[in-house]
């Protein structure tokens, strides 16, 4: 049995990663402020003798004794993290700090859940891992944006420097059961847009494209990356390569819910990523890892999920 940390623990996807950690015998700590998180989103777990639930800020040093730390505090959604741009960029960069330097103390291995932003607006398509990216370093998604890649850099000059154990992923749009109603992405804005009888609103063109994963894969591609050899760091993307329009998402999610809703176009947002497709060659190589969850198939479980909270 090891003891893990999940910061963000209560969040969309910590809280399917606490639950696969549970499952395989482990002892979880979950640690979340709830500023995105929920206790919906960990209620069933509550009842397990091997779970425990921290309300912390891991903008503030944490102290406690674990094997792996799985630093997933971030807010994710446009919404959220421009709400208080300040406290994510804090929430990536001191959270960074805070969860290294309590890893270098305990000698834990530490993985960083990086995201596909870190890429911006790409000029090179699909995107690899060796691709440094196109980012607006002072555009309103820069908060997220330069956050997480200033996170990755503090991660590897961490092990570099101090020999710490470190895991980066990247991880390409994700979706599936707990995610957040007002959180803002496409495939919930959709799916309660559907549901209610309300338009669908695409912000541009909608022939932007974007990957999309099914979080029970994503999950099995964070526990493969903290299992690999100590020289194995990353970054691996983690994503489906399966590349759709905004149009067809939409298309797709009003024929699945038999919803009436209709769709209407408004102004794009600023500095929205225009392509996003993975390269997952390393995430084959490194992990023997591709993403088993069709579309279709993960769409079906994230609206019945959606149907039980409206």
């Amino acid at each position: 049995m090891k003891k893990i940390l999940v910061t963000g623990g209560a969040g969309f996807l910590g809280s399917h990663l606490c639950e696969r950690l549970l499952k395989e015998g482990n002892e979880v700590i979950c640690l979340d402020n709830y500023f995105t998180g929920s206790k919906r989103n960990i209620v069933s777990l509550m009842n397990n003798p091997y779970f425990e639930v921290i309300r912390h800020d891991i903008t503030q040093p944490f102290y406690i004794v674990v094997d792996q730390i799985y630093n997933l505090a971030c807010p994710a959604s446009p919404i959220h993290y421009q709400y208080d741009p300040i406290q994510t960029i804090n929430t990536s960069v001191m959270g960074a700090v805070n969860m290294l330097e309590l890893a270098h103390r305990i000698n834990a291995k530490i993985l960083q859940a990086s995201t596909s932003e870190v890429y911006g607006d790409p000029f090179v398509h699909p995107q690899p891992e060796e691709y440094w990216g196109n980012v607006n370093p002072i555009g309103v998604r820069s908060c997220y944006d330069e956050g997480k890649r200033c996170a990755e850099t503090l991660f590897f000059d961490y092990h570099r420097q101090n020999n710490v154990d470190i895991k980066v992923v990247r991880i390409f749009n994700t979706y599936g059961p707990h995610m957040h109603p007002n959180d803002g992405r496409v495939i919930s804005n959709f799916i309660v847009q559907a549901l209610q009888g309300k338009d669908i609103t695409i912000y541009g063109t909608g022939e932007q494209t974007r990957s999309f994963c099914y979080c029970d894969d994503l999950i099995e591609g964070f526990i493969r990356m903290m299992n690999t050899d100590d020289s194995v760091t990353g970054p691996v993307n983690l994503g489906n390569p399966k590349e759709f329009t905004i149009k067809q998402l939409a298309e797709l999610v009003i024929e699945m819910t038999g919803s009436k809703s209709k769709i209407v176009y408004q102004e794009a947002a600023q500095d929205d990523p225009q392509q996003r497709k993975p390269v997952i060659d390393k995430a084959k190589a490194l992990l023997g890892w591709e993403p088993t969850v069709q579309l279709r198939e993960g769409l079906e479980k994230t609206i019945e999920y959606f149907k039980g909270i409206l």
